[in-house]
Order: C-alpha cells, then structure tokens, then sequence
C-alpha cells in the first residue's frame, strides 16, 4: 500500500537536522511575562485583574469574550504590573496583561478531578472550554467550538495532525517521542465526545520512529490507528490532511466537520489531556529555537508569556546577527519585527537565519512556466490569481476559486520569477472573505 499523500505539493530542505535529536528542555522566565488577550481566532479575552493584583500560577487572569474566545492563565507567581501594549509575534501592538515573576511559582489548588469514564460530554468540554485549549499548530481556534459540532453522531474521523511538514520546527516530533502517552490520552479523551467516531494518528514516513511508539501505545487501542503519509509540503494543511486520510474532500465554504472530520495538532491534544485528565489550564508549550544564526538550536517546554529572547539566549545565542527572524515556519510563519514578543498559545517556533534570501531575489516577470499550477494543492492557478489582485480585480479573483488558496506557499517557493505570489493572494483573499461576510 503506497503512502497517503495529496496531489500538487513541494520538497523545500526540511532543515529539522538542526534540532530534531535534541531533547525538550524546560526553560523557566528571567523578567516579566507578557499575556496577549487575543492568542487566538475570535473575541478577545477580558481581563478579569487589575494593576498591583498578586496572582499564582495557574490564577485566571482574563475570561473568555464570548462563545468563539478562550481565557488566559497566569503562568507564574507574582504581581500584576498593569494592561500594556506589547508587540506579538505577527508584528502587530496588541492589548497585553503584565506580570512581574516573583520566581516563587505558587500555584492555585486545583478542582479534584473525575476518572474519564465518570465525566459527562458537557463536563468535558467545560473542562476543555474553561482551561483555554485552543489549536495550537497556528489557527488558534478555540476547541470547546470545534468539538461542539452541530450533529456530533455524524463525526467519523479525529485525525491527529501528526505531520509538522513545516520545515525546521520539531517541536511536535519531540512531543510524539517523549510525551507519547498524554498525546494518546488526548485522542481518548476526544473520542469519547463521538462515539461513532476513529482516531487517526497521521504520521509523516520522515518520522517512522513516532509511528513505532504511537502504534505501540495504540496496540490495546481499537478505536484509534496510525495513518503513514507521503513526506511532503502541505501535507499538514487541513484540507490536505483530510484528503490524504479519508479520501473526502473539503473546500472554503466547508468545514471539516461537515467531512465527518474533527482536525487537532499534537500539541492541542496534549492540552486537553493536561485539561480534562489532570485538571490544569493551558499555561505552557513546546517550542523549537533553530535556524543558521542560532547557536544551539533545540526545543523548549516555554511557560506562556515568555519572550523570544529569552529563548533564544536559552539556545546559545546568535552565531551572527541574523537579517531575519520568523514566529513560526518558513512557509507560513510570520517575520518578526523583533524577538522581544512573549511566546503565545500559537507558537511553534522562532526560527533566526543569517541571510534574508527572499529579500535578495527580485521579482521579475511572470514567464508563463505553470510551475506554481503544478504544486498548488488547491489545484488553482496561483500567477492568475495574483495578476487579479494586483489589479484589485476582486470579482475576478473569486471568480476565478481565489478563496480555495490555504496560503501555503507552494507558488511563491517554485517560481523562478520570484513573484510573491502568496503574499498577493492572501492579501486579496483577506478583503474578499470580509465582504463576503458583510453580505
């Protein structure tokens, strides 16, 4: 039987050789910790402390805004200094809840918590809802939302995203090695919501030895299974994802749910084993420090709220001051405008090179070669697309499937042309998706 796989895609250098082999290390904060009230898709939190405030770790500092929004937890012991503007890892100012580390790490008493089977499907998404469990491979969407669905009997597949095709991080391959047993007792806890559902561990065959342990630990498991994908870019991406395991396809207009599908990162199904088994919040992460101007790179269990920098002093230091920094991977993180932003429930790396390559290939003019058509995984027609939002042609550009682009890159790194063409589409896409809601 041939791997799963997708059809279009890329092979960039995959650059995990920097860290992969390194163990996690827990690192513990040296200066303030910096809390966004937005580490997520929906309404902000609402703080729910004030300036000189003594909080303990594990203490809620901001409730959740609404339905479609997710609390945050104070991740150490100490006084509150105030409500900040702070850069966040995407560049942007963003509304932040100071705290001053009194090194101390007093942490709250915790609810008593029931066996699984003793828990109801409402107390298990209360508990997931309440500890501020959101997708942690970059979406941000609040879990308590994407385990409510409407018809939850019509759910067959929970597939573990277990792929990380971004290149460089390792963050979640350390977390499938080490931490093999929580990531089990996550999917378990998620199937017992669906019982009609299968829990798929999709695995790709860069990471065979991952696929050894989860089948190991899933032996006694007969709901749950460990699917090998193709390695390949993006094989991590929803909707590729979903294709790859089940065959079932999805477009803009769809949710995975409506697949029969439920999609969560490894780091998201350890959270909600920590939530619902162990009874704690979300107030930590795994986190990969790598690129060439690092020193020694490796991954970090990281408190949330600790700064970049922090971690990057923690893996050495810089070889050279590097020209670019990036929150995230390569293909779709963000470029930093400085490492001095707290780490967030969606971060998964902070990657620094010596060389901005991109910056130093100029744009030239599109010579018609139809690579980006080849390895688009949405199977549309990147350079037109992009064409169309030059022009600000909206009309066209929806027209023409522009709202099917997940945004992975895939153009942009094969065009000989250097044109930047995801850059061009998602902005388009951006400003089409908002209209579309206004209608």
């Amino acid at each position: 039987m041939g791997l799963l796989t997708f059809k279009g895609g890329i092979h960039p250098d995959d650059g995990k050789r920097f860290s992969k082999d390194q163990a996690i290390r827990p690192l513990l904060p040296k200066g303030d910790l910096v809390y966004p009230l937005s580490q997520h898709i929906g309404a902000p939190a609402n703080p729910v402390v004030k300036k000189g405030d003594h909080v303990l770790k594990g203490q809620m500092i901001a409730e959740a805004g609404g339905f479609v929004s997710a609390p945050v937890y104070a991740s150490v012991s100490g006084n509150v200094k105030g409500l900040e503007y702070h850069f966040n890892p995407a560049g942007s100012k963003v509304e932040c809840i100071v705290i001053e580390n009194d090194g101390e790490y007093q942490e709250v008493e915790y609810e008593p918590v029931k066996p699984l089977a003793e828990m109801t499907k409402e107390e298990i998404l209360e508990k997931i809802g309440k500890a501020g469990i959101v997708g942690m491979g970059g979406a941000g969407f609040p879990t308590r939302v994407k385990l409510s669905p409407k018809e939850p009997e019509k759910i067959e597949y929970i597939i573990a995203n277990c792929a990380e095709c971004e290149p460089y991080i390792t963050a979640d391959y350390r977390r499938m090695l080490e931490n093999t047993e929580q990531l089990v007792s996550g999917m378990r806890v998620v199937l017992s919501l669906f019982p009609n559902a299968k829990g798929y561990f999709a695995v790709e065959d860069n990471k065979k030895d991952c696929a050894q342990k989860l089948m190991e630990a899933t032996a006694d498991e007969p709901r749950m299974d460990v699917k090998l994908l193709m390695t390949k870019y993006p094989q991590g991406a929803e909707r590729q994802l979903i294709y790859a395991v089940t065959k079932r396809a999805i477009n803009s207009s769809m949710l995975p749910a409506d697949a029969g599908c439920i999609v969560d990162n490894v780091e998201t199904l350890i959270g909600i084993h920590t939530a619902v088994v162990e009874g704690k919040p979300l107030m930590e992460r795994v986190v990969t420090v790598s690129g060439d101007a690092v020193a020694s790179p490796g991954n970090f269990k990281v408190l949330l709220g600790t700064s970049h920098a922090e971690l990057i002093e923690a893996a050495g230091g810089y070889t050279a001051t590097p020209e670019k920094l990036i929150s995230g991977g390569p293909m779709m993180g963000f470029a930093m405008v400085t490492a001095d932003a707290p780490v967030t429930k969606t971060s998964s790396s902070i990657l620094a090179f010596k060389e901005d390559v991109v910056s130093r290939n100029p744009e030239t003019a599109c010579i018609n070669c139809a690579r980006c058509v080849d390895v688009c995984p949405s199977r549309i027609i990147p350079s037109r697309l992009a064409d169309f939002a030059q022009r600000h042609d909206e009309e066209s550009f929806v027209a023409m499937n522009g709202l099917e682009c997940v945004e992975c890159g895939s153009c942009s790194y094969v065009c000989p042309a250097k044109r930047p063409l995801k850059q061009s589409i998602g902005a388009m896409r951006k400003i089409a998706l908002a209209n579309k809601r206004k209608k």
